[in-house]
């Protein structure tokens, strides 16, 4: 080699080291400046379409599956036809001299990897095909690789801030819908706590919103209406039908309306708005405290349990009829009605209490709540006996659902 060949050659190596270290600056550079997706592909394929001579370049990227991110020069049935699954992660280094079907006019594959996962692969290839092919900028692969990494790797970090910012705004939107939802289940300071009627509640949701419900609303001076329901399934749907019943379910309960009537209304109401796609189990009752009487609807709920005091008998309040939404129409529904003589307890729950699981793997039923109940004491602190014996909502690994439950301490007529 000349002296003057020298000279030429390592003018030339700084010339390319000269424009590799522009290329690598200008691209940090657009990722520092918050460049979008777009503007980062647009310069990359600027450096290695007009500054490096590859006329075609295929991106497949994978994120939450892959996806063809660019395709410059390629025909688009090599883009639709190759899968990255089956013809690209086999490749672990930088490939070339393709001879795969599946690769037509393929020359170049090189693979990125982030965390020693494949994250995305290069393909390139030479628009004129009757040139010299890609041959010159072999010598280049490896700044090619470094480049496409960086790249790469910023639009992956784009994506999972995007990501973040979107599951931060869902989380702050269920935290809201969760306040909302919370408003809507009374407030025990807020239930009835006169000499013939106590009522208590308990409430947790297993995600941020949930698909149960209660209430206990004074219908007249003497008389009370109360219900316990469960839409099938669980989070923001739920939720949302649920918040719908507990509006007309509060519109429609009157002192007067007889309650197979009063279902049926809520029945036509769920079928519409569901769409037949969840139903609720209800139970609703009224309990008159001047004479004693309760009636009851249980539409497909669990059974309520109701313990008399005196005696110490324990029944529970059965199914009247199928669950509201299950049907069009509601082919029968049957009204019960029960006269209270002694002082008695009814705990109303929904399946995410009685569902929970023994040791042994089987539901715990309500034993649980007769055990807690079978006693003088009142019913509050029932239910706070029970809730911490079973250690919901921390202690308990077999929690899955939402937890609900509406209890009522019953004065006797003898008072």
């Amino acid at each position: 080699m000349t002296e003057e060949q020298g000279r030429s050659s390592k003018k030339d190596r700084l010339k390319l080291s000269k424009f590799k270290l522009d290329a690598l600056l200008d691209v940090t550079l657009s990722i520092n400046a918050n460049l979008p997706v777009e503007g980062l592909l647009a310069r990359y394929e600027e450096i290695l379409r007009e500054n490096l001579g590859i006329g075609k370049i295929l991106i497949y990227k994978y994120s939450l599956g892959w996806e063809c991110l660019l395709n410059a020069g390629f025909p688009e049935k090599t883009a639709s036809d190759i899968d990255p699954e089956k013809h690209l992660l086999q490749f672990e280094d930088i490939s070339f001299d393709i001879t795969d079907d599946w690769f037509e006019a393929v020359d170049i594959i090189i693979p990125v990897f982030n965390n020693n996962q494949p994250l995305a692969y290069v393909i390139i290839g030479d628009i004129d095909e009757e040139g010299e092919g890609v041959s010159p900028v072999i010598k280049h692969l490896n700044f090619i690789q470094t480049i496409s990494s960086i790249i790469l790797v910023a639009i992956e970090n784009i994506r999972l801030h995007k990501e973040s910012l979107r599951q931060e705004a869902i989380k702050k939107e269920l935290e809201l819908a969760a306040r909302m939802q919370s408003m809507l289940i009374p407030d025990n300071r807020n239930l009835p706590a006169t000499s013939m009627l106590k009522v208590t509640g308990y409430y947790h949701s297993h995600y941020e919103v949930g698909g149960d419900y209660y209430d206990c609303i004074r219908l007249s001076p003497t008389r009370y209406g109360f219900c316990i329901a469960d839409v099938s399934g669980k989070g923001i749907s739920a939720a949302i039908l649920m918040s719908n019943f507990q509006a007309s379910f509060r519109a429609l309960f009157t002192d007067t309306i007889g309650l197979d009537t009063l279902v049926h209304k809520l029945n036509g109401i769920v079928v519409v708005n569901a769409a037949g796609e969840k139903f609720i189990t209800v139970f609703v009752g009224r309990y008159d405290t001047e004479t004693g009487q309760l009636e009851f609807v249980n539409a497909a709920h669990n059974p309520p349990v109701l313990y008399d005091t005196v005696t110490g008998e324990v029944r529970h309040l059965g199914a009247s009829c199928v669950g509201v939404g299950m049907l069009d129409e509601i082919p029968m529904i049957n009204v019960e009605t029960l006269t209270i003589d002694n002082p008695s307890k009814i705990v109303c729950y929904t399946d995410g209490l009685s569902e929970l699981k023994e040791a042994d793997g089987t539901d715990i039923g309500t034993k649980y709540i007769i055990s807690n109940i079978s006693n003088t004491l009142p019913i509050g602190s029932n239910i706070e006996s029970l809730i911490a014996e079973l250690g919901i909502p921390d202690n308990n690994p077999s929690m899955f659902d939402d937890v609900s439950v509406i209890a009522a301490e019953l004065a006797s007529l003898q008072r």
